[in-house]
């Protein structure tokens, strides 16, 4: 009838409190930079795709000092549990598949020691793609402690934990690789 409202449904409580409060400005801009601005949110392995930041931040130390690689990979990695620790919180999971930027950061780990200034881009790139599948490997099968090191507290730690031992193991293998001459036909 005309000038009259119609209930609410009967399945929803108008009183309830929201389910997921509004978030301000920061913790969007957190969320956002933790999951790989946007790459973490895709539906099909948000990981392997958000871990491809990882690529291009590894080359770029790759171009430093060997100090200034560990100095600012500490760095990252500090500053990250708390990133990761608020977006896990933000988005409502211990360890979200969209938060991304712990496979970012410890990207560039597979490389320390690896010399990626080479002349040859097709050595440089071999390199580069090997490192990244070596990483996804060491990251999606979590051997030990890796899958140890993501119960670790707080949150954002465990987050952060588990992918630098990835990292450690794929840095591990891609040196094995190199001192068994898997590279050479590149040079």
């Amino acid at each position: 009838m005309p000038g009259m409202t119609s209930p609410a449904p009967a399945n929803i409580d108008p009183t309830a409190p929201e389910v997921r409060p509004p978030r301000s400005a920061g913790v969007r801009a957190i969320v956002w930079l933790a999951c790989g601005l946007g790459l973490g949110f895709v539906p099909f392995m948000p990981g392997t795709i958000g871990a491809i930041w990882g690529v291009p931040l590894a080359w770029g130390l790759g171009q430093l000092h060997l100090a200034w690689q560990v100095a600012i990979l500490l760095g990252l990695f500090v500053v990250g549990i708390p990133i990761c620790q608020r977006a896990a919180e933000a988005l409502g999971r211990k360890d979200p598949g969209a938060v991304v930027f712990d496979e970012i950061v410890s990207m560039p780990l597979v490389f320390l020691f690896v010399d990626l200034r080479t002349p040859s881009a097709g050595h440089t790139i071999a390199l580069l793609i090997t490192g990244y599948l070596l990483h996804r490997l060491f990251d999606i099968t979590k051997p030990p402690p890796a899958r140890q090191a993501e119960r670790m507290q707080p949150a954002g730690l465990g987050i952060m934990a588990d992918d630098v031992i990835a990292g450690i193991y794929g840095c591990a293998a891609l040196h094995a690789l190199i001192a068994l001459g898997f590279f050479q036909f590149l040079l």
